[in-house]
């Protein structure tokens, strides 16, 4: 669909077209920004624009799809009132400033300060902080290439399976504490181990 479309569709609020043009990841990021600023108050299209972000990112191509205007729009987004539930795409997004994951490091919501723990751009003094944090946050540590060694070193003995995995598989982890979880009790985590240690060599 054309720039056209897109300018027609806000200046006819037609939510709908403009809901449907957002599920798209491919569409111009010049445009998603003109549709957030233009229904900044409308909980529904702030939520969509949201998921835009979220879907055109990948944690894996992190260089990807990077953007001054994303990185305006993440800022904006995370402090936006209307929709509280939009601020998990931004804490998730590897393309957020620093200083908006510390901001959001304290929000009430557990499962976006379990985002930001999980976000690979967080810095480590923030993830200490998600120590003492309640289980869910927790859990994000463990894959977090970020996260301190002594915490990643208390985690390998943690009893949800999962923590381990993660962490089993989580690249940036010394390779003593990986070498650790070669003993693990569960197959999947070991083998895990196996694997992360196996690419290294």
């Amino acid at each position: 669909m054309s720039t056209e479309t897109t300018l027609n569709a806000i200046e006819q609020s037609n939510t709908a077209l403009l809901i449907e043009l957002l599920e798209d990841k491919s569409l111009p990021i010049e445009e998603v920004q003109a549709i957030y600023n233009a229904f900044k108050t409308d909980k529904q299209l702030v939520g969509q624009v949201a998921m835009n972000l979220s879907l055109r990112t990948s944690v894996y191509e992190r260089d990807r799809e990077y953007s001054p205007i994303m990185v305006e729009l993440l800022i904006d987004i995370a402090s936006n009132p209307v929709d509280m539930g939009a601020r998990w795409a931004v804490a998730k997004n590897p393309h957020t400033p620093v200083e908006v994951l510390r901001h959001l490091s304290a929000d009430p919501i557990n499962l976006v300060r379990a985002l930001v723990a999980a976000n690979p751009s967080t810095p480590s003094d923030v993830l200490e902080k998600f120590f003492s944090d309640e289980k869910i946050v927790r859990d994000g540590l463990s894959g977090n290439p970020n996260t301190p060694p002594k915490l990643l070193k208390i985690l390998c003995d943690d009893n949800d399976k999962m923590v381990r995995m993660r962490l089993a598989e989580n690249r940036a982890a010394p390779k003593e504490i990986i070498a650790s979880l070669l003993k693990d009790t569960d197959p999947d985590v070991s083998k895990a181990a196996e694997a992360n240690l196996g690419d290294r060599t």
